[in-house]
């Protein structure tokens, strides 16, 4: 085990984006997988159970690897050499830089990447619908995980801690993503259909249908 250690922190020091990288999209990977595993096999009855959606894990892989690891790791590396030190001003002045200036980034990042990936017509749709509430479960969870983050962490395995408290979180964005969006902020389109009666009187009957 000792070993093991040692060969992981080596690792970390010689090639940290490289390893965060990797580390970071793996749990990504691994919460979205769980989420699907519990919904549609564990809980799910057996005629109701559905197969796993490996295209969706694949867009969780691409969005930990490729866009939020690079972006914590550049961000806590200048955080760290900006505002070095854990005493109480240092680490509430990165508490609020990170949750106030980050956070927003990241979920507009999320958001609006996973619908590029989607294909949806407007990308900024769910962004717009679910930001805010996101946000908010985002202030419960993070403020006090980053300031332990900010105080015991060492810089070299932040964005590990990072991701490990991702894997919970990223739990609760994907059940925040599984979450319909609202009637109101949907594109609608509206049919009129005319039809005639045995009087030849004329009825028009209008539907809408939400996308």
């Amino acid at each position: 085990m000792s070993r093991l250690i040692a060969g992981a922190r080596g690792l970390f020091r010689r090639h940290p984006f490289v390893s965060n990288s990797i580390i970071y999209g793996s749990l990504y990977v691994g919460a979205e997988y769980s989420q699907q595993f519990v919904t549609k096999q564990w809980l799910a009855l057996p005629q109701e159970r559905e197969d796993i959606d490996y295209a969706t894990i694949g867009r969780y892989a691409v969005m930990g690897t490729a866009a939020y690891a690079p972006s914590l790791y550049i961000w806590y590396k200048w955080l760290d050499r900006t505002f070095p030190g854990t005493t109480k001003t240092i680490i509430v002045q990165k508490l609020v830089l990170d949750q106030f200036l980050l956070t927003p980034y990241l979920l507009t990042v999320f958001y609006a990447g996973m619908s590029i990936m989607e294909g949806s017509d407007d990308i900024f749709l769910e962004l717009r619908e679910k930001f805010m509430p996101t946000f908010v479960r985002s202030c419960i969870f993070w403020l006090p995980a980053q300031a332990l983050n900010f105080s015991l962490v060492a810089p070299r395995f932040r964005v590990i801690y990072m991701g490990v408290c991702g894997l919970i979180w990223v739990n609760i964005m994907c059940w925040i993503k599984r979450q319909r969006l609202t009637t109101s902020s949907m594109p609608t389109t509206t049919t009129t259909m005319t039809t005639k009666t045995a009087n030849n009187e004329t009825i028009e009957e209008t539907k809408i249908q939400t996308a």
